[in-house]
C-alpha cells in the first residue's frame, strides 16, 4: 500500500481516506447519491402522493386559523360550483 511514514499524521489521512471511500460504496449501494437523497424515497413536493385537493387545503387553512369561517363557507361555495 501506500507509505504514509514520511508524514507526522499520515494514518490519520490514510484512515479518513478510507472513511471517504467506504461512505461513498454505502451511498451507491443505497441508491442515494445523484438525487441528494441518502434513503432511496422520492420526496419531491409534486410526488401525486403529496398532491391535495383545494377543498383539503381550504380545510388546513381554517384549522390553523389563516380564515375565519366567513371566509372559509364563502371559499368553500366557491369551490362546489
Amino acid at each position: 500500500m501506500w507509505n504514509f511514514g514520511f508524514m507526522p499524521f499520515g494514518w490519520i489521512f490514510m484512515l479518513a481516506f478510507w472513511g471517504v471511500i467506504i461512505l461513498a460504496i454505502i451511498a451507491l449501494a443505497r441508491g442515494g447519491l445523484g438525487r441528494g437523497q441518502m434513503c432511496g424515497h422520492d420526496h419531491e413536493p409534486d410526488a401525486p402522493e403529496n398532491k391535495k385537493n383545494p377543498l383539503e387545503i381550504l380545510k388546513e387553512r381554517y384549522a390553523k386559523g389563516e380564515i375565519d369561517k366567513k371566509e372559509f363557507e364563502e371559499k368553500k361555495k366557491d369551490l362546489s360550483r
